[in-house]
C-alpha cells in the first residue's frame, strides 16, 4: 500500500517569497477536508481559453510519417499531432476541472510536492515529485471515480455502480461509492493481488473474482450493468473521470507556478489528458510529456495510426499502465494537447522504483515510477523546473520483492552467477576465497552435485551476490575467470 519511508534527500520546505525560496511553493498537506488545502488555480498564472494554447506552437513532423517501430523502443518518443482547437470541441474543459476540484474538496487530499536533490542534479534544474502515491486509496484514481459517481442522478445512484479493475481503480470506486452512500460491485481478475482485493472489500465494495485478466473482469462488469441497471464506472474513458484527474494539474500550478515540464505515466490516458487540459488552458507554455512501458505502449502506435489501436498481449510489471488500448475520449485530448509520449524499459522502471525508495524515501508502484524512469533515461532532455507525477503506491509485496531485486541488478547492486567447479573436498571453499578477495557479499548459494548435465567429477554452483555497481560486477567476473572458473550465466 502507499507509504512513505523515513527521511530522505528532499530539501526542506521554504515559505514562498522568503529568502532562499525556490520557484515552486510547496504547501504541507493536511488531513482530507482541511479548508486550508483547497483553493483555485494559482493566481500567478493567467487564465486563458483552450483554443489559445497552440497558436505559437512550432510545427512538428506529422506522426503518420514516423516509423512505429522506432516510437515504441525503450527511450523512444512520439510527438502527437498538436493541432489545437477551440474549447467547444473538447469533451473536458477547464471549467469542468475547476468544478471537479470543488466537488473533491474534503474528499481527495492535496498531495505534497516534494523536491529531489538527486534528480535535480541529474536534470540540471529543479525536479519535484507530485506524490499521488500518498493520496487516499494510494493513487489518483479516487479523484475521477468520486467526480463521476457524484454526478449521477438519484435514480442512477439507487441502481448502484459497477467497475472492473486489478487494483487502483477498484479501490477508488469502492471508497468513492462508500462516501456517497452508493452500492458498488467491483469485478477483479482471479489472480489480482490479495492486498488489493482485501483493501477493495474494506473500502465497502462487493468484490467478485472473474477471469484471468482485467478484460475478462470488464466483460463480467458490463454484463452485470446490463442485467442490473448498475452504472459502469470506466477507469479513464469518460469526461467526468478525466475532469477529476485534471485536478492534479491545477494543484501542480498552485504548488509550482514556474513549472516548465510535467511528466506523467499513461495507460488509458485519463490522467495525462486531464492534466493537459488544465495546464494548457492556464499555462500553454508548459510542456506535457507522457510515459508508457515499452512493451505495453499503445499510444505511440495509436498516435501513428491517428486512432486508438489495440496492443496484443501487453507485458509489463507496471500493471497500472498496462492498458491494451487508449480510451476514445482521452486519446482525442492527448493527441492535441500532450506534447510528447516517451517509452521506458522494464529495467528503467525497476531502477526508478528503487531510486524513489532509496533517495526520495517514497514507496511507489512501477506505473507511478514511470515518469522518474523517463527522467533517468534522458536526464538532459527536460526543461526545468520539472514535475514528475507519482501516480500510485499500491504495489504487491511479492512484486515489490522481485522489482527491487531487478532494480538492484540493473543498477549493478545485485549479481546472479552460475558456474561449474571440480567436485572435490575444498573446491567450494576455494571459490569463496576468490569472492572474498574482491569484497563481494554472498546473499545465497546453491550447490548441485547430482544432475544429468554434469559430469561425474563436476559440481554446479549458483551464486546470488550483493555488489557495489557495474564496475564491481565486472571485477567479480574477471576474478572468477582468471581463477579458472567458467561462468555459465
Amino acid at each position: 500500500m502507499a507509504a512513505r519511508v523515513g527521511g530522505g534527500d528532499r530539501p526542506a520546505r521554504v515559505p514562498p517569497g522568503s529568502p532562499g525560496s525556490s520557484a515552486c511553493s510547496v504547501p504541507m498537506p493536511g488531513p482530507a477536508g482541511d479548508p486550508g488545502m483547497q483553493g483555485e488555480a494559482g493566481t500567478s498564472s493567467k487564465p486563458g481559453e483552450l483554443g489559445e494554447w497552440r497558436e505559437t506552437r512550432e510545427a512538428v513532423e506529422p506522426v503518420e510519417r514516423r516509423e512505429v517501430r522506432e516510437a515504441v523502443e525503450p527511450g523512444g518518443s512520439v510527438e502527437p499531432g498538436g493541432s489545437g482547437g477551440s474549447p467547444s470541441d473538447l469533451p473536458v474543459t477547464l471549467d469542468a476541472i475547476r468544478q471537479a476540484q470543488k466537488t473533491l474538496s474534503g474528499v481527495a487530499r492535496v498531495t505534497a510536492l516534494e523536491g529531489s536533490r538527486h534528480l535535480s542534479g541529474l536534470i540540471g534544474s529543479p525536479v519535484h515529485l507530485k506524490c499521488e502515491n500518498l493520496q487516499r486509496t494510494g493513487s489518483f484514481k479516487v479523484r475521477g471515480a468520486y467526480v463521476r459517481i457524484a454526478g449521477l442522478s438519484p435514480a442512477e445512484r439507487a441502481a448502484g455502480v459497477v467497475a472492473a479493475s486489478a487494483g487502483n481503480h477498484a479501490q477508488g470506486v469502492a471508497l468513492a461509492a462508500s462516501l456517497l452512500g452508493v452500492r458498488s460491485t467491483v469485478f477483479m481478475p482471479e489472480g489480482a493481488p490479495l492486498p488489493k482485493v482485501v483493501a477493495t472489500r474494506e473500502y465497502g465494495a462487493e468484490v467478485r473474482l472473474r477471469g484471468q485478466v482485467v478484460d475478462d473482469a470488464l466483460c463480467a462488469a458490463r454484463e452485470h450493468a446490463r442485467r442490473t441497471g448498475a452504472v459502469l464506472i470506466h477507469p479513464f474513458d469518460h469526461p467526468d473521470v478525466i475532469a477529476g484527474q485534471g485536478t492534479v494539474g491545477l494543484e501542480i500550478l498552485e504548488q509550482c507556478p514556474e513549472v516548465r515540464t510535467v511528466v506523467v505515466g499513461m495507460g488509458g490516458g485519463g490522467l495525462a489528458a486531464g492534466i493537459a487540459v488544465a495546464l494548457k488552458a492556464l499555462r500553454p507554455d508548459v510542456r506535457v510529456v507522457g510515459v508508457q512501458a515499452a512493451d505495453a505502449a499503445s499510444y505511440p502506435r495509436s498516435l501513428a495510426a491517428g486512432r486508438p489501436v489495440t496492443v496484443e498481449a501487453p507485458v509489463t510489471m507496471a500493471d497500472g499502465i498496462k492498458v491494451a488500448r487508449p480510451g476514445d475520449v482521452p486519446f482525442g485530448i492527448v493527441r492535441r494537447l500532450v506534447d510528447e509520449v516517451r517509452t521506458v524499459s522494464e529495467d528503467q522502471l525497476a531502477s526508478a522504483l528503487l531510486l524513489c525508495l532509496e533517495r526520495a524515501k517514497l514507496l511507489v508502484e512501477p506505473a507511478g515510477a514511470s515518469p522518474v524512469a523517463a527522467l533517468l533515461a534522458a536526464p538532459r532532455s527536460f526543461e526545468g523546473p520539472v514535475v514528475a507525477v507519482l501516480s500510485g503506491g499500491n504495489v504487491d509485496p511479492l512484486l515489490l520483492q522481485g522489482v527491487l531485486r531487478h532494480g538492484m541488478a540493473a543498477a549493478g547492486r545485485y549479481l546472479s552467477l552460475r558456474l561449474r567447479l571440480t567436485d572435490r573436498p575444498g573446491a567450494l571453499a576455494a571459490l569463496l576465497e576468490v569472492l572474498s578477495a574482491v569484497d563481494v557479499n554472498i546473499l545465497d548459494i546453491g550447490h548441485v552435485r547430482t544432475d544429468p548435465r554434469l559430469r561425474l567429477t563436476e559440481a554446479e554452483v549458483e551464486l546470488h551476490l550483493e555488489t557495489k555497481g557495474h564496475e564491481h560486477c565486472a571485477a567479480v567476473r574477471t576474478a572468477l575467470r582468471e581463477a579458472g572458473y567458467p561462468v555459465l550465466s
